[in-house]
Parts: C-alpha cells; sequence; structure tokens
C-alpha cells in the first residue's frame, strides 16, 4: 500500500510515519542494548568490551547501509510524490541487484579484515579473542542486515513506515529470549551474542518476504527492472549520505581506539555510553528519515513550502527531545551506566563522566539530522556529506584525543568532543539553508 504525503496536515503526517519509525529503530538498536545488557549480567569487562567493540564496527556496517538505502527511498518517495508509478519500480528493482552484490562482496571482504580490523582499533588483548569471534559471526549474517534494510526502505519510499516496525518487532522477541539462553545458561559469552543477533535479523527477513507476498503495494516488478541501469540518482545520494554516516562511525571507532588504549575499564566505559547513545539518538536518527520522506514526496510534487513546514517541525521535536534527554543524564548518568556492569564501580564511575558530556549532544545534533534529511530530499545529500566532515576530522577526533591526552584521569573532556562538532555542522548546515534559499532552490 502506498501512502501519499502531500496531502493533509504536514505534522500529523510525520507524526504518523516517524512514530512507526522511532519505534522500528528503537526494536533494532535494541539488539545491541540486550546483548550488553545481559552480557554484563553474566560477564566481567573483557567480555563486556568485546561485544562493545564488536558491535560498533556492526553498527557502522548498519548505517553504511542505511545510508546507501536513503537513496532508494528518496528517489522512491520522489516518483511517489510525481505518480509516476514506472520509475518507482524501475528503482526498486535497481536497489534489489544492487544491494545484492553489495552483500555478497562486503561478506567476503569483511570476514577476510576481522582480525585486522580489531588491531587497528587496539582491542585490549583481554578481549581480542571474544571480540574476533563476534565480528566473525556477525559477518556472516551481513546478508541478512542489507536485506531487511533494503526492504524496509522500499516501504519507507512508498510511505510505509508501520511495516517494517512489524518485522523488526518480532525479532527484537527472539532476540532477546536467545540472548538470554545463549549468554546465560549456555556461558558462550560474546559468541552467544553474536548468534543471536544473527538469528534475529535472519528470522526479520523471512518475515518481510512473506508480509510482501501478502501486501498489495501496488508495485509490478519485471525482469528488465533488476538490471543495474538508471541508479545514477540513487547514487547520488545513497553514496554521500553513506560516507557521512561512514565517517560518524569511524569517529566513534577512532574514540574507542584511544578509550582502548586506556585500559579496559575506560574501553567498557566508553563502549557502555556509545550503546547509550546510540538509544538516545532514535528520535534525531528518526526525524532525519522521517523529514527525508516526507519532503521528497512533497518536492516531488512542487509543494516546496510543505517540504519546509517538514524541517521546522522536525527540529522543533528532535530538539525538545533531546534536550529532555540531556537533562535526565546530568541527573542520573552514574544509575544508568551500573545497568550495563554490576561488577566494576570504575566503569560506572569513568561511564558516568563520559555520559554527562556526551548527552549535550542530543539537542545539539538534532538539528543537523533534520538538516541533512532535508537535503537528502532535493538530492544534495554531498551537503550533509561535507558538513559531518568537516565536523569528524576539525572538531570530533582531535578533540577526542587531546581531552584524553590533557585530561587522563577523567572522561568528561573527552566527551564534549561529540557536542563541539555538533555545534560546528549546525552552523554551517544554517549557512548552506540560507544560501540555497536565496538562490530559491528550495
Amino acid at each position: 500500500m502506498q501512502y501519499r504525503l502531500t496531502e493533509g496536515s504536514v505534522l500529523k503526517n510525520m507524526l504518523r510515519f516517524s512514530l512507526p519509525y522511532l519505534l522500528s529503530c528503537f526494536l533494532q538498536t535494541f539488539y545491541g542494548l540486550a546483548d550488553l545488557f545481559i552480557t554484563g549480567r553474566y560477564n566481567g569487562a573483557d567480555t563486556i568490551t568485546a561485544v562493545s567493540v564488536g558491535s560498533q564496527v556492526t553498527h557502522m556496517l548498519t548505517v553504511v547501509i542505511v545510508g546507501l538505502a536513503m537513496g532508494a527511498t528518496v528517489t522512491i518517495s520522489r516518483a511517489v510524490g510525481a505518480r509516476d508509478q514506472r520509475r518507482a519500480e524501475k528503482t526498486i528493482g535497481s536497489t534489489i541487484s544492487l544491494f545484492a552484490l553489495f552483500a555478497v562482496g562486503t561478506t567476503v571482504l569483511l570476514l577476510l579484515a576481522a582480525e585486522g580490523i580489531l588491531s587497528l582499533l587496539s582491542t585490549p588483548a583481554e578481549a581480542f579473542s571474544q571480540a574476533r569471534s563476534y565480528l566473525t559471526i556477525c559477518f556472516a549474517g551481513i546478508p541478512f542486515i542489507t536485506a531487511y534494510n533494503v526492504i524496509s526502505s522500499v516501504f519507507r519510499g512508498l510511505g510505509d513506515s508501520k511495516s517494517p516496525m512489524y518485522f523488526v518487532a518480532a525479532a527484537g522477541v527472539i532476540n532477546v529470549i536467545l540472548d538470554w539462553l545463549f549468554i546465560g545458561p549456555m556461558a558462550l559469552g560474546a559468541v552467544g551474542a553474536a548468534l543471536a543477533t544473527v538469528i534475529a535479523q535472519g528470522c526479520s527477513v523471512v518475515l518481510a518476504l512473506l508480509w510482501m507476498r501478502r501486501q498489495n503495494l501496488g508495485i509490478t516488478l519485471r525482469k528488465s527492472d533488476l538490471r543495474l541501469s538508471g541508479l545514477s540518482v540513487l547514487l547520488k545520494i545513497g553514496v554521500p549520505v553513506a560516507l557521512q554516516d561512514g565517517f560518524i562511525q569511524i569517529s566513534f571507532l577512532v574514540i574507542t581506539a584511544i578509550a582502548n588504549g586506556r585500559g579496559v575499564d575506560v574501553a567498557a566505559a566508553v563502549g557502555i555510553v556509545e550503546k547509550i547513545i546510540c538509544f538516545l539518538f532514535l528520535v534525531p536518527s528518526a526525524m532525519l528519515s522521517t523529514v527525508s520522506a516526507v519532503a521528497a514526496q512533497n518536492a516531488g510534487a512542487g509543494l516546496h513550502r510543505r517540504s519546509r513546514q517538514a524541517l521546522v517541525y522536525g527540529i522543533v521535536i528532535t530538539v525538545a527531545v533531546g534536550a529532555v534527554f540531556a537533562a535526565i543524564c546530568q541527573v542520573w548518568a552514574e544509575p544508568i551506566v551500573r545497568l550495563f556492569s554490576k561488577e566494576s564501580e570504575l566503569v560506572v564511575t569513568l561511564g558516568g563522566q563520559y555520559l554527562r558530556a556526551y548527552s549535550l549532544d542530543c539537542a545539539i545534533a538534532s538539528i543537523h539530522f533534520c538538516f541533512s534529511g532535508y537535503f537528502c530530499a532535493y538530492e544534495r545529500s554531498v551537503l550533509s556529506f561535507v558538513h559531518n566532515l568537516i565536523s569528524v576530522l576539525a572538531i570530533r577526533i582531535p578533540g577526542a584525543y587531546l581531552a584524553s591526552a590533557l585530561f587522563p584521569d577523567t572522561l568528561y573532556p573527552m566527551g564534549l568532543a561529540a557536542p563541539a562538532g555538533s555545534l560546528v555542522s549546525v552552523i554551517i548546515c544554517l549557512i548552506m539553508f540560507l544560501v540555497l534559499r536565496k538562490k530559491q532552490v528550495f
């Protein structure tokens, strides 16, 4: 079924689209949180570090896939807004073929590179073996990760964010049950966490395929649609988004490497906080995709005023929610971290320092997330790539390194690198928007 986002209240359309998408993101992030939470209940800092490092690497891969798939979502959305059925069908067919090749190539490459990746991240010796096992299993499941996100991007391009929510909800339940079984009674440690994640992802793909057979999507694919043709617009949007998200994740991995070099307790603290931050950033992530989908359909229909309204609503909602999250973390940072580490008070203390500073980014980053979605809707995702690249290279990575070197007894200054980088991104986004608005691009 296709949903028209060019009609009715913009705010209502955004809420109808964003709430199921937000729940989907929550459940998908819940995979990692469940892994880390249950791991922390039964294991020490070495296993916690193995799971946190391994899951950060796989999360980076996932966001790159989601970024590439954003090109399909926006292209399909613009076709739906313009009521161009054949263009939507050709985009879906090309997307399937492109990502099938991507999944195969990436799986082989990363399986060969797993040990080298962990060495680059300065993974502590105590956690290295378990982290390698975790990555090997998760990399073998790349086809499932790719298939799920491609199917979801097609549904969202058609204006349907509810169906992907059902797929990942079922997988989330399976993941928690298997986490408890594999990590608890079976005592498989990091291997159990990885197995639970991959099996759950496989189940979500099977459910998605069965669901597609039952739904009337209004889409008819021909054999010729599966050719790798007409990908220029899709890649023009998707590649910069993937690179942008990839660079952000690389900055997280570099920061992880810096933390790993300071010992297993600091590594565990940073790993726990990174997982918590992923959870707190679900709202801006969901709003990025919401602004992108709603603005893209309206841009395709020539309704540019409605597209700008989507941007404004997105910023107001996400900044408000982000400010609440940041305030909560200022008061209850240590109790939040303690949920994931019951054995080490040092990990809790260090994690509390890092979370208190990092959580300020929840409100600041919300602004440039919404701008990124808006730029993508107008096929200018390269602007998002530019501001994130500047932020990462000029502020996030150097700031984290200097803070670690100058303040070895606390993680609070290191946590400030993220909000400082986001502030630079916001300034750049505002300048880009005003310049292009003056040129009547939007």
